[in-house]
């Protein structure tokens, strides 16, 4: 009987996670004022700009062995890992192409193929507007489709430019978002999800082309065990993955002299970081406990899918409007050119010695598990701070109304107290942001002057 119960909560349990796969609106914007007080970005020399395929050409014997090694940690590290393919393993070779060296490479990572990988900045969203002829299109560095009234704005660059490593790390903090990880799995509508080994997808919807991401950008590494023996699917996430392919790259670059994919591959790694600050990306259900949520797929799957239903509309819809404040405010902080909480919160190095010092496991032991314990006031906040249609209203979808949704200017109508409860949790968070990237870029930048 028990297996017979876990196995119907199993196939339950698989809606809960189907929802949005990004955790934080635009890292670029939270990574500027992350770092701008940091000597260690700061006052850093400015780079020359250089494609990927110079940084492969040049090293790609020590590529190759970092690849290698890549390969061995993930499968002594991770809990749930599908090895490699044999076939995909990255091999120095001289006499290939650039084209076909990057293939390679990109494949041997196990990322999207297509991913981009441009040459450009976003702009600091405090500067200056940059100069339009200097703007390339979404396109260019993004394989997903342009967002309706995206503020997103693209600087190309050419190879021998001089670029601020500030500027690197952290338009490169937001990159992961830009189809590196999407179609990755064997039911995934791409060639390259056939070959890949990471077998079907865990969760998420895979008509839902963002959603397909999802399982590198989330993490729950810390829910109860009965969830997991009803929902061992949960366990198959990759962001520690991703932040070690990233971060050992970025140690390779710096130690080489190729300083530019030094601060990019940091701020690849930072993406997966910074996304386990987020509580929705590090909790399975934020506010509803494990009786709760066994409860109510056990009435799913006996025919009574209601709860259930309601419970994936509302986790979605508080997610999505978690997002949107978040992203409005600080936008809108950067267009007043006046700065909040937030702002102050995200660049305050106050907490960053409190925490230990950078490892491989750092996302899954400090990052994940401080972000799983604040879930449920946050969740609390947010039904108590935003009006009831958007975050208690199973029948109200806000993905499909938020571009016409303005959450600020809601906000102004409700009770100034209880919107700075709610603001106070969001600059806790985005404090937690600031200190964990820090603390990742401190950790790399120290392995990378290491023998």
């Amino acid at each position: 009987m028990k297996q017979f119960t876990v196995n119907l909560t199993l196939v339950g349990l698989l809606g809960l996670v189907a929802g949005n796969a990004v955790a934080w609106s635009n890292h670029t914007y939270a990574a500027y004022r992350t770092f701008e007080k940091m000597p260690e970005v700061v006052s850093a020399a400015s780079v020359t700009v250089e494609p990927l395929e110079a940084f492969l050409r040049a090293q790609e014997k020590s590529i190759e062995a970092l690849l290698t090694s890549q390969e061995v940690w993930a499968k002594a590290h991770l809990e749930v890992y599908p090895p490699r393919p044999a076939a995909l393993a990255f091999k120095a070779d001289t006499a290939q192409t650039d084209a076909a060296r990057r293939l390679a490479f990109l494949m041997a990572l196990r990322v999207a193929p297509n991913a981009r990988l441009a040459l450009y900045l976003q702009p600091d969203p405090w500067s200056p507007a940059p100069d339009a002829a200097k703007l390339i299109a979404h396109s260019a560095v993004d394989t997903l489709p342009e967002q309706t009234n995206s503020n997103y704005r693209f600087v190309g660059l050419k190879a021998g430019d001089q670029v601020a490593p500030l500027a690197v790390l952290a338009s490169a903090s937001d990159e992961p978002d830009y189809g590196l990880d999407i179609n990755l799995w064997s039911d995934s509508p791409s060639e390259w999800g056939k070959i890949y080994g990471f077998e079907t997808l865990p969760f998420g919807n895979p008509a839902l082309y963002f959603s397909t991401q999802a399982p590198f950008h989330m993490g729950f590494y810390h829910e109860d065990r009965i969830i997991y023996l009803a929902a061992p699917f949960l366990k198959k996430t990759f962001p520690l993955l991703r932040i070690h392919q990233y971060s050992s790259l970025a140690t390779l670059a710096f130690k080489t002299g190729h300083a530019y994919w030094g601060w990019r591959f940091t701020g690849l790694a930072l993406h997966y970081v910074q996304d386990l600050t987020q509580p929705y990306h590090a909790s399975l259900s934020p506010g509803n406990s494990s009786v709760k949520l066994i409860g109510i797929n056990l009435l799913a799957m006996a025919g009574f899918p209601r709860m259930k239903d309601e419970m994936i509309v509302l986790l979605s819809n508080r997610h999505l409007a978690l997002e949107k404040y978040q992203n409005q405010l600080i936008y809108n902080a950067a267009q007043a050119r006046h700065e909040t909480m937030l702002e102050q919160s995200l660049r305050s190095s106050d907490k960053d010695a409190s925490y230990p010092t950078w490892s491989d496991l750092y996302a899954r032991d400090v990052v994940s598990r401080q972000s799983y314990t604040l879930g449920n006031k946050l969740t609390e906040l947010l039904v108590e701070t935003l009006p009831t249609g958007y975050v208690s209203d199973p029948a109200f979808d806000f993905g499909v109304k938020e571009s016409g949704i303005d959450l600020v200017a809601e906000l102004t109508k409700q009770d100034a107290s209880k919107r700075a409860r709610l603001d106070s949790a969001l600059a806790e968070l985005l404090g937690n942001f600031g200190a964990h990237s820090r603390n990742v870029v401190r950790g790399i930048l120290k392995a990378s002057s290491a023998p």
